[in-house]
């Protein structure tokens, strides 16, 4: 009869384990069942934006004799947001500050002329669209878009020998 007690607590012993196991789960399935959620909104607003870069321009060594002008090229990069309207434009320059009659300027203060172009035909006059000037006009991509600046310098300029220099600033509107 001692056995029997013992081979039956033995076998109970498993099975009361079971129900309690069964009986914990239930209680916690029965906590996950009910639930609260809600909704939120993520938002952003995207302003307008352009940044642009220029590189230099350098006609090099100019000869007045030459029969030909001088010619030389930089890039301007614009960089807009995505479907952003903007236009590119040229100021008259820190020496003469005027977009149809550009110089630069040696330090004893000669002038040698010069013009920046929209196209390498060197007929449209890159400014701000103002007093028979271009510019150049587009819509932002994200990503840089080039411009070539195309600049020339008329033959037979007799000038002082000496280093000339002027500075362009580059302006996008949008």
């Amino acid at each position: 009869m001692v056995r029997h007690r013992i081979a039956l607590r033995v076998f109970h012993a498993p099975t009361l384990l079971f129900a309690a196991f069964c009986a914990a789960t239930l209680g916690v399935q029965s906590a996950r069942a009910t639930n609260a959620s809600s909704n939120f909104t993520v938002s952003a607003t995207v302003l307008a934006s352009c940044s642009v870069t220029a590189g230099n321009l350098s006609f090099g060594s100019y000869t007045a004799s030459s029969a030909t002008p001088n010619t030389a090229s930089s890039t301007v990069a614009v960089t807009c947001t995505n479907g952003t309207t903007y236009s590119v434009s040229l100021d008259g320059g820190t020496v003469s500050n005027a977009m149809t009659a550009r110089n630069m300027k040696d330090t004893a203060g000669d002038l040698l002329s010069y013009g920046l172009y929209t196209t390498s035909a060197y007929t449209t006059v890159w400014g701000d669209g103002t007093g028979g000037t271009g510019d150049n006009s587009s819509s932002g991509t994200g990503t840089a878009q080039s411009y070539t600046v195309y600049g020339q310098v008329p033959a037979a300029q007799y000038v002082a020998p000496s280093s000339y220099a002027d500075q362009i600033s580059v302006t996008v509107s949008y």
